[in-house]
C-alpha cells in the first residue's frame, strides 16, 4: 500500500513539475512581448485612449470566447486545449515578427496581436484552472497554486528587465521571435513528457449541444448562493481595480518622468512583491477561512491603491507597489482553490469560464470608464477614489454570512 501511495505521490509531483515548467517557459516569452508592446505604446503615444484601446483588444476576445472555452474545458482533453492555445499565440506572434521584418510597423498591428493573444488566453484559462485538480491532490491545491503564483511572479520580475535590456540592444521583432521559441518548447514539453488521462466527461460521447452545456453551467452557478455572491464581489472588485492595474504606468510617465527605467522599476517592485506573496501563501496557507484571507488581501490592495494616488516620492511609491504585489497571490490563491474545492469536476471548466468572463469584461468596463477620464482629470484622483471603494467592498465581504460560511475549511463541512 505504501509503495502504491509513494508511486502516486511521485506521479503527481512529476506531472505538476512538468506542467508548471511548460507554463513558465511559455509565460516568459509572452511576458517579454507584453512589456515590449505596452511600453512601446506608452512611450510613443502617452495617451490614455490608446492604452484603453490596447487593453480592450486584449480583453474583449477572451470575454467572447470564455463561455465557449469553459464548455470545451469540460467536454474535451484539457491538455490538448492548452497546447492548441499556445500554438495559436505562437503562430500569430511569428506572423507579426515577419511583418515587422518586412517594414510594417503600424500601431494597429499591436492591437490585432493583443486580440489574437486574448483569444488564446480565453481557451487556455478555463482549461488550466480545471486541469490542476486533475493533477494535484485536494489537500495540496493551496500550496501548488501559491507556488504557481510565485513562479509567475519570478517571470514578472525577470521579464521586464530582460525586455528593457533587449529593447535597448535590439529591435522589437527579436523579442517576438523569442516568444515563438519559448512557446514551441512549452508545446513540446506538454506533448512529449506530460501524461494526464483525459477527465471522465471528455472520454464520453457528447450527447448535448454547446448551448445546452453552457446553460447547464449558468444554472449550476445560479443554483449556488455562494457562487452568485462570490462572482458579484469579483465583478465589482475588477471594475475598481482597473486604474491601479492599467493606469499606473501612464501616471508614472506623467507625474515622475517618461524614463524606461521608471516603468521597469514599478513592474519589478510589483513582481518582487508577488514573489514574496506567493511564498507567504504557499507556506502559511492563509487563515482557516479562505474568504477571510481573501478579504484581508482586499483591504491591503485598497490601502495600496489609495496610497499610490497620494504618494509624491517615487521610491515610497515603489514600496506601496511592492506591497500591492504581496497582496495579489494572497487574494488570488484562496479564490482559485475555493472554486477548485467547491465545484464538481464536470462543471469546473464552465465555472472557470464564467470567472474568465467576469475578469475579462469588468476590467475593460472599468477602463472604458476610467481610461478616457484619465485624459481630463489626474490619475491620482481615480486611485484615491477606487482605493476607498475597494476597502468598503472588502468590509462588506467580511460581513456576508454566505461567503464566510463557504470559506470555512472543507473538513468542517463533512
Amino acid at each position: 500500500m505504501n509503495t502504491v501511495e509513494n508511486n502516486l505521490k511521485e506521479n503527481w509531483l512529476r506531472n505538476i513539475i512538468l506542467f508548471l515548467s511548460s507554463q513558465t517557459i511559455s509565460l516568459f516569452g509572452s511576458s517579454l512581448v507584453q512589456y515590449a508592446i505596452m511600453w512601446h505604446i506608452t512611450l510613443t503615444t502617452e495617451s490614455g485612449l490608446m492604452m484603453t484601446l490596447y487593453i480592450l483588444c486584449g480583453f474583449i476576445p477572451t470575454f467572447i470566447l470564455s463561455p465557449v472555452a469553459g464548455v470545451w474545458a469540460d467536454r474535451y482533453n484539457r491538455k490538448m486545449l492548452i497546447i492548441l492555445a499556445d500554438s495559436l499565440i505562437a503562430i500569430a506572434t511569428l506572423i507579426l515578427a515577419i511583418l515587422f521584418l518586412m517594414g510594417y510597423e503600424a500601431i494597429w498591428l499591436f492591437f490585432v496581436m493583443a486580440a489574437i493573444r486574448a483569444f488564446g488566453t480565453g481557451i487556455q484559462t478555463p482549461a488550466v484552472g480545471a486541469i490542476l485538480p486533475q493533477i494535484v491532490p485536494k489537500d495540496q491545491l493551496t500550496k501548488v497554486n501559491g507556488a504557481n503564483g510565485s513562479i509567475q511572479a519570478v517571470i514578472m520580475f525577470v521579464s521586464p528587465m530582460v525586455s528593457a535590456a533587449l529593447l535597448a540592444m535590439a529591435s522589437i521583432e527579436v523579442i517576438l521571435f523569442i516568444d515563438v521559441i519559448t512557446a514551441a518548447i512549452a508545446i513540446f514539453t506538454l506533448l512529449a513528457f506530460l501524461k494526464i488521462s483525459p477527465h471522465e466527461k471528455a472520454l464520453e460521447k457528447q450527447t448535448t449541444s454547446y448551448w445546452s452545456d453552457f446553460k447547464q453551467g449558468l444554472q449550476y452557478v445560479n443554483n449556488h448562493e455562494f457562487l452568485k455572491k462570490f462572482f458579484l464581489f469579483f465583478a465589482v472588485f475588477f471594475v475598481l481595480m482597473a486604474p491601479a492595474a492599467f493606469l499606473t504606468p501612464l501616471q508614472v510617465t506623467r507625474s515622475f518622468g517618461d524614463d524606461v527605467w521608471r516603468l521597469t522599476a514599478i513592474e519589478i517592485a510589483f513582481s518582487v512583491g508577488m514573489m514574496v506573496g506567493g511564498g507567504i501563501i504557499a507556506s502559511w496557507g492563509g487563515f482557516p477561512n479562505k474568504m477571510k484571507t481573501l478579504g484581508f488581501a482586499s483591504v491591503i490592495m485598497g490601502i495600496c491603491t489609495f496610497a499610490l494616488g497620494v504618494i509624491p516620492i517615487f521610491w515610497i511609491y515603489l514600496v506601496f507597489m511592492a506591497l500591492f504585489g504581496v497582496a495579489m497571490p494572497i487574494f488570488n490563491t484562496p479564490a482559485t482553490v475555493l472554486l477548485q474545492e467547491k465545484v464538481e469536476e464536470d462543471y469546473l471548466g464552465r465555472v472557470f469560464g464564467v470567472m474568465g468572463m467576469i475578469s475579462t469584461s469588468m476590467m475593460p468596463l472599468g477602463m472604458l470608464i476610467f481610461g478616457p477620464i484619465a485624459d481630463f482629470i489626474p490619475i491620482e484622483w481615480l486611485l484615491v477614489g477606487t482605493g476607498i471603494f475597494i476597502i468598503v467592498l472588502a468590509l462588506f465581504l467580511g460581513r456576508n454570512q454566505v461567503l464566510i460560511e463557504a470559506g470555512k475549511p472543507a473538513l468542517t463541512e463533512s
